[in-house]
């Protein structure tokens, strides 16, 4: 089970344990829980007590009130002697052959600009053909290690690193966002792994959770992150897309990333850089 930094402590009353886990990361007191989901104060307290076995429907209601995760959510079941309910087949799964049907509509209505899919821990799981044409006009992503994740791929000296314009100020905006964009905002186990392994690359800034100054103009609505190719910065931005109203962890742990040009140049820029360095076929960089 990965539901914090380092772990509530779960027996001898795991669902008590979680539950008041899930209270204090969302600053929620057991008098507001009891209001949000209608249920007692007194029943919360014996729950998270241990002196009290809730019903099934009683857990659901509060992992709805206090915002839970899917995955999160059948942990508390489990710990409380329930099966699971949400389904926790992968993204690729027969179930979620409609959803992976419409990402491939998405990714592919996106070209000539990057589109990408992926899990909760940024590692690719799908893209459109211009994705892995753009990041081999700069590396060779055949020659790195799968499956691919776009944050190694950024923040490694061997990778993208190089070819990024503003290192620092992007180094800290895509740590920032790992936290923010964290499902749930709750930093797992295996969300913290990532950032222990992204900050153990050299140069990389131990300020990243100060606020700091963006490089982009005080009147740009969006922090651009840009590439620079001999000699000129292509700016981007990206849109971030998720699964609504999701009723499996797979689903709602997708994400689905698409490059925009921030500007005339860059998207003339964008279009030369692809037409002089054709590449073979790829639907994915995993």
């Amino acid at each position: 089970m990965s539901v914090t930094h380092s772990g509530p402590n779960v027996p001898p009353n795991e669902l008590g344990e979680l539950l008041r886990y899930w209270r204090d990361a969302r600053g929620v007191s057991q008098l507001d829980l009891s209001l949000e989901a209608g249920i007692s104060q007194r029943q919360i307290s014996f729950i998270e007590s241990g002196r009290s076995a809730p019903g099934r429907q009683t857990i659901l209601n509060l992992a709805q009130s206090l915002d839970v995760p899917l995955r999160e959510r059948n942990a508390l079941l489990l710990a409380a002697g329930y099966a699971p309910l949400y389904s926790g087949a992968p993204w690729n799964a027969q179930e979620m052959q409609t959803v992976v049907r419409a990402l491939e509509r998405v990714v592919r209505q996106h070209e000539p600009f990057p589109a990408i899919v992926m899990d909760r821990y940024w590692n690719v799981l799908m893209t459109n053909d211009a994705a892995p044409r753009f990041f081999n006009c700069f590396v060779d992503m055949a020659a790195r290690r799968t499956p691919r994740n776009m944050l190694h791929l950024i923040f490694d000296p061997q990778g993208m690193r190089p070819f990024i314009d503003d290192w620092d100020n992007v180094a800290r905006s895509l740590l920032q966002r790992v936290c923010r964009e964290s499902i749930g905002q709750v930093i797992d186990r295996d969300t913290r792994s990532l950032l222990d392994e992204l900050l153990a690359y050299p140069g990389v800034p131990r300020d990243w959770k100060s606020l700091h100054v963006p490089s982009a103009t005080p009147t740009m609505p969006v922090i651009p992150i840009g590439f620079v190719s001999e000699g000129k910065v292509l700016r981007y931005f990206s849109m971030v897309s998720n699964v609504g109203t999701p009723q499996t962890v797979a689903a709602q742990e997708l994400r689905v990333e698409c490059m925009f040009p921030v500007d005339e140049d860059t998207e003339a820029l964008h279009l030369q850089l692809l037409a002089a360095n054709p590449q073979e076929r790829r639907n994915t960089l995993r």
